[in-house]
């Protein structure tokens, strides 16, 4: 019987995550996904002082062997590491509990109110809901109808200011 991706993605977390935190760095996400035709281990690393295309090179190097020795995949995949980035996916309790107070992007699988994108504060977040402060008031959504949410980051703000 063929392992589940999430149990794959779990296992390898498991297997990678004190070597990701010796090289500094903390482990914010492991999925493993089909993109087109091919397979993707994708290793989500972070650090306070930011991720650069070295640190993800050397967390490679040192993961690589111990995915490889533990084998934890059956089918042909490859392995990416990388930075979550400014407008980074917000995938766990754990990261939005981080981020709460932070302005996000939700997008939903069917809109509400005629929109399936909500741009707001993160407030209140529980098993079956999310609530967002957006300029037209607070909206609660219903955490199964949520896609996806990330960190929102305004482009056109930093270049006003220079940033």
């Amino acid at each position: 019987m063929a392992k589940s991706k999430k149990n794959i993605a779990s296992r390898v977390a498991a297997l990678i995550e004190d070597t990701v935190v010796v090289h500094g760095c903390e482990l914010w996400d492991v999925a493993y996904v089909k993109d087109g035709a091919f397979w993707y281990l994708r290793i989500t690393i972070d650090a306070p002082e930011g991720i650069d295309l070295a640190k993800c090179e050397q967390v490679h190097r040192a993961i690589e062997p111990l995915i490889d020795a533990e084998d934890p995949i059956e089918d042909q995949y490859f392995l990416e590491v990388s930075s979550p980035g400014l407008e980074r996916e917000l995938r766990t309790d754990e990261h939005l509990a981080r981020f709460m107070g932070s302005t996000v992007t939700v997008k939903l699988f069917s809109a509400v109110d005629g929109t399936k994108q909500y741009i707001g504060a993160l407030g209140a977040v529980d098993d079956h809901s999310i609530t967002l402060k957006t300029r037209q008031g607070e909206r609660v959504l219903d955490r199964k109808n949520v896609s996806k949410i990330n960190l929102y980051y305004d482009f056109d703000a930093d270049e006003q200011t220079g940033g």
